[in-house]
């Protein structure tokens, strides 16, 4: 039992230093705070989906506090302890704490990949909320105009937040369906009627999908900063959208000829 115990524990520090690394190998990094990353904060999601609420939460609060020390520069940007506590809170704590509900949805799915990704897929959604809250009260009338600062913070943030979301869901979905996270030590599973041809495709498909956001993201978003400093979405009428176009239209038929082979290795299997 108390090996056990170590075991979870030296897990669970693994996985809070993957969270970290992750959250600072950024894919975009906005003007104004937020980025994409590759999925930061699944590892403290699957540490709750194999452990439970107690480790997922007090895993989640140390990663909460890391991400806190890793951002102490913003708070020079901010004046008064009301705003000091509110950043703190909404922008880290309550923001990431969230991701330790990541196995709430364990029992929930019959597919482990869909419970794992149902779990983060709240865990962003919650962190979007905190976000949002934080920058129509802590950051209105800094970078954030007061004039309409809850609009223009749903805006801003759902510029980061969507690409993040997608690419974590979508690894999430494939590592929870490949991954048999109920065992002591995390195996491989075999599924019945699919060969690696068939799972190497999905897996495939989910990497260029990820591809996929990361390029238009980048595409559109780095228009979104004016030459002022300031975001703004008037930029959008300088983002090439005939390659947005095509990027995407090449990735969907990539993702559609990788799931039918996937399909067709899995039937003749």
């Amino acid at each position: 039992m108390r090996n056990k115990k170590v075991l979870m524990m030296v897990e669970c520090a693994v996985m809070i230093a993957l969270a970290t690394t992750l959250s600072v190998i950024k894919l975009i990094d906005m003007p104004y705070g937020g980025s994409v990353t590759l999925g930061a904060m699944l590892p403290i999601a699957i540490i709750a989906y194999r452990h439970g609420l107690g480790y997922g939460m007090s895993c989640a609060l140390v990663a909460s506090v890391l991400q806190l020390l890793l951002g102490l520069e913003n708070f020079s940007y901010v004046t008064g302890w009301q705003s000091i506590i509110a950043l703190a809170l909404f922008d880290y704590i309550f923001a990431y704490i969230a991701f330790g509900l990541g196995g709430i949805f364990k029992n929930a799915f019959k597919n482990r990949g869909v419970s794992l990704l149902a779990g983060v897929t709240l865990g962003n959604i919650i962190r979007y909320v905190c976000h949002v809250i934080s920058g129509a009260t802590v950051w209105a009338g800094l970078p954030i105009p007061d004039a309409a600062a809850l609009g223009y913070s749903v805006s801003y943030n759902a510029t980061y937040m969507i690409p993040e979301t997608i690419i974590t869901a979508a690894l999430a979905l494939y590592i929870g369906s490949a991954i048999d996270f109920g065992k002591t030590i995390p195996t491989r599973v075999k599924s019945e009627g699919r060969d690696g041809a068939s799972e190497l495709s999905m897996l495939l498909a989910g990497l260029v999908l990820a591809a996929c956001v990361v390029v238009d993201s980048v595409l559109i978003f780095k228009h979104l900063q004016l030459p002022s400093g300031e975001f703004g979405f008037v930029g959008l009428s300088a983002v090439n959208w005939t390659a947005v176009c095509i990027v995407s239209a090449v990735c969907a038929l990539l993702i559609t000829a990788l799931v039918i082979y996937s399909r067709y290795k899995r039937k003749n299997s």
